[in-house]
């Protein structure tokens, strides 16, 4: 079936700017105030394109909180108390067993909201094969780059939810939508448009023609932005299992050992006006986002990143024979940004890349990580499975809330590791297919 009727979700571009899909059958001049979709792929000026590529990187927030909400929930990470909606406290956490809905909104909403973004960069991409823009063969390579990387990035977040319901990659036609492939086949796709995007950037000159957001900023040029490419391939090496890849991608990439942890792109939030808040920005005392007792109970005496990234209520939180009582706070205002990729993460892709081929230099980097977090070096076993443990823990703390545990803990086949907390729960493995989407 159709992909949410993908004629329908159409382009959407934020609170920055809308389309009017409607035309008078008698117009035949563009109307300059209320450009249609049509107008903008046929003939797109530079003013058009730096609209739809604005959109194109907005609409990639669209709805965040419903994956980073959902996957920290299903690992149990963290749990939401607040009481708006049962299914948070029962469905997620397969409260008798039962699987998810397909089709409800836990399901079908960051799905759709995914593939939205592919649309737009779908749609930037048309605009931009048949622009009447004076465009240079190396500037159209590095906006191809980005609308391919926006893409790439999108389609990942969806297999990390499907896993092995995978993903559409061909999605441009909505009467001709490509099959579903399986996770594996799905991260091929995802590094073969990474991979396009990288020989496009190889091929782009000093500068792009159009501009991306301050979530952007250091990584704006087709060098700088390159290496952001090469670390989302890190990470998606990492998954595949190619540690030797991992390593060659992480010396191409922004990683830096000894550089800022919070380091590399991000999504902006703003209290403007025109802009939207982080949604991930909890008020204190306020949204009941719990973080897991264990989370606080497993952390290692004196480790900042529990103090950094909740705090102690005055009262516990209770709902659904849950109880907690430090509240999630990994944001400090609804302005702060929401990291796509972190040389954090990358440090700790490098300590895991290491694992089995130079288990001192996994340790130097584990070390790295852990004294940031105010903990003195690692002092356990010097094992394979060891050392994969301690990075599987480092994982846990350094980034957490921020999508890795339950995809960390199944693609190692450690799902038995996370935390049943009442009698007849279950841990979900995958999200399933969208009742829309089922053939």
């Amino acid at each position: 079936m159709k992909l949410f009727n993908i004629k329908l979700l159409g382009i959407s571009l934020a609170m920055l700017f809308a389309f009017s899909l409607n035309s008078c059958t008698i117009e035949e001049i563009p109307n300059p105030n209320g450009p249609t979709l049509e107008d903008l792929i046929e003939g797109a000026t530079l003013e058009d394109l730096q609209l739809l590529l604005t959109g194109s990187e907005s609409v990639l927030r669209n709805d965040m909180e419903f994956y980073f909400q959902v996957v920290s929930i299903v690992g149990r990470e963290y749990w939401d108390l607040n009481g708006v909606d049962p299914r948070y406290t029962g469905e997620l956490l397969g409260a008798n067993g039962v699987p998810l809905d397909n089709n409800g909104f836990l399901t079908t909403r960051s799905f759709a909201a995914r593939y939205r973004a592919v649309k737009n960069a779908n749609v930037f991409l048309e605009a931009l094969s048949n622009t009447a823009a004076t465009l240079s063969t190396e500037e159209t390579n590095g906006l191809t780059a980005i609308a391919n990387t926006f893409k790439a990035y999108s389609l990942l977040l969806v297999l990390n939810r499907q896993f092995d319901n995978g993903c559409r990659l061909e999605v441009a036609d909505p009467d001709n939508l490509g099959p579903f492939v399986g996770y594996e086949a799905g991260l091929v796709g995802v590094q073969d448009l990474l991979d396009g995007a990288a020989t496009n950037l190889a091929n782009a000159g000093d500068a792009f023609a159009l501009n991306l957001s301050i979530g952007f900023d250091g990584f704006n040029t087709p060098a700088t932005f390159l290496q952001f490419v090469k670390a989302l391939q890190a990470r998606v090496a990492l998954y595949q299992g190619d540690k030797a890849s991992a390593l060659t991608l992480l010396g191409d990439s922004f990683f830096d050992i000894g550089g800022d942890l919070n380091l590399g792109p991000a999504h902006p939030f703003s209290t403007a006006g025109n802009d939207i808040r982080n949604p991930l920005f909890y008020v204190p005392g306020q949204d009941l986002f719990i973080a897991h007792p264990d989370f606080i109970s497993d952390a290692e005496t004196g480790d900042t990143r529990v103090t950094n990234k909740t705090a102690q209520l005055a009262t516990a939180a209770s709902l659904d024979g849950l109880s907690g009582d430090f509240q999630v706070q990994i944001y400090n205002s609804p302005s702060d940004p929401v990291a796509i990729i972190r040389n954090e993460e990358l440090i700790l892709i490098y300590a895991e890349a290491q694992i089995g081929s130079d288990n001192t230099e996994a340790i130097n980097a584990i070390n790295v990580v852990r004294g940031a977090a105010g903990l003195g070096d690692y002092s356990g076993g010097t094992t394979d499975a060891d050392l994969l443990t301690e990075i599987v823990n480092q994982r846990r703390y350094a980034l957490f809330g921020e999508g890795h545990r339950w995809i960390d803990l199944r693609r190692l086949g450690r799902l038995d590791e996370v935390d049943i907390d009442r009698s007849g729960d279950i841990v979900h493995r995958q999200f399933p297919r969208p009742v829309t989407e089922v053939e």
